[in-house]
């Protein structure tokens, strides 16, 4: 009965969709209409900056962490794989959204993950603010991080159920992104700019600057 509760009380958990409800409360909009269609934190920071676009990861990232956190205090390192997992479900197809529009599960599977392996999530969350860093592709990041957090989570000595969920969960996740993996090599993925216009290079910035 308390693994049934775990699982079904974390999906019920990922399944909030704190992203369309902070765009509605904030900026009077359904987020589901806008850019990529998702609920998730990428789709919010693009379309409405960093301050909204982090609640929300944060958020989600909650929801993932406080059910495998509840998981394994209820039944060790499976059964808070298995809640932590539902999160994931929850939030890639969310009950209360009619099972569509959620997000890539990419927040949810690192607050899950920090729940039982984490200094693999703290790691992952390294590699993931670096490769954002240095290519502004928050998808190229995203499947990146995917990708190494079954090896990181092996190097520091992970149970066989932490092992399955990250494999598990990097191919979910990349199979989420194939979308934006077909508009990378495409050359129209989405790619942020913080601080300087959108599109604009630095070059072209600095030739509008009047010269005395």
């Amino acid at each position: 009965m308390t693994q049934a509760a775990a699982v079904l009380g974390g999906y019920l958990l990922g399944s909030l969709p704190f992203g369309y409800w902070l765009v509605r409360v904030f900026r009077g909009e359904d987020i589901r209409t806008r850019g990529s269609g998702n609920t998730g934190a990428t789709n919010v920071l693009r379309l409405y900056g960093r301050r909204l676009g982090t609640s929300v990861a944060l958020l989600d990232a909650a929801k993932g962490f406080t059910a495998a956190a509840f998981g394994l205090w209820a039944g060790g390192s499976l059964l808070g794989v298995l809640a932590g997992a539902a999160a994931m479900l929850g939030h890639a197809r969310p009950v209360f959204l009619g099972f569509r529009k959620g997000g890539k599960m990419v927040a949810t599977a690192g607050g899950a993950a920090l729940a039982f392996a984490p200094l693999a999530a703290l790691s992952s969350l390294g590699i993931w603010l670096a490769v954002f860093s240095l290519t502004r592709y928050a998808s190229v990041a995203s499947i990146a991080t995917a990708l190494a957090f079954p090896l990181l989570a092996w190097l520091y000595g992970a149970s066989w159920p932490v092992l399955v969920f990250a494999f598990a969960g990097a191919a979910a996740i990349v199979l989420l992104h194939r979308h934006n993996v077909r508009r990378l090599v495409a050359g129209t993925e989405h790619r942020f700019h913080f601080g300087r216009p959108r599109g604009a290079s630095a070059k072209r910035v600095l030739r509008r600057i009047p010269r005395f």
